[in-house]
């Protein structure tokens, strides 16, 4: 009996080509957390999974300059070139966080020639939310 020739890719579930080159993705969500620190940029597929990300910190900014526009802008760029190319046409955008960066990630993912089908804010909000701890007496 001849033994099988081992194909690339994970047997077990039949997938035979790597997983990052062979998904084309017409339609995605743009996940944009700004905090004052640092932005984030996540772009995944409809189903959540996490297709391409870039942070201000991996787009080479360090200290204070993470939290600016301008390395929001830069996170942006890089996280949604990568989809692009992987034919990404479509996308909904969601921002979160209170950062600078918010305003500037929008407008270089709006520039980058995906079509937004909307953008939503979802900031965690508290409905007056927990009860803070008990004021120190000195």
């Amino acid at each position: 009996m001849t033994k099988p020739i081992p194909r690339l890719g994970s047997r077990k579930n039949g997938r035979l080509s790597s997983r990052k080159n062979g998904r084309r993705i017409p339609k995605g969500v743009i996940h944009v957390q700004a905090s004052f620190n640092n932005t984030i940029v996540t772009v995944t597929d409809v189903r959540g999974r996490v297709v391409s990300w870039a942070s201000a910190g991996t787009s080479g900014f360090k200290g204070t300059r993470r939290g600016t526009p301008y390395a929001a802008q830069a996170a942006a760029v890089n996280a949604v070139r990568t989809v692009v190319d992987q034919g990404m046409q479509r996308a909904e955008v969601m921002i979160k966080g209170p950062g600078l960066g918010r305003d500037a990630a929008l407008r270089a993912i709006r520039r980058s020639g995906i079509l937004l089908s909307f953008v939503r804010d979802i900031t965690p909000m508290p409905h007056n939310g927990c009860r803070p701890p008990k004021k120190r007496r000195v």
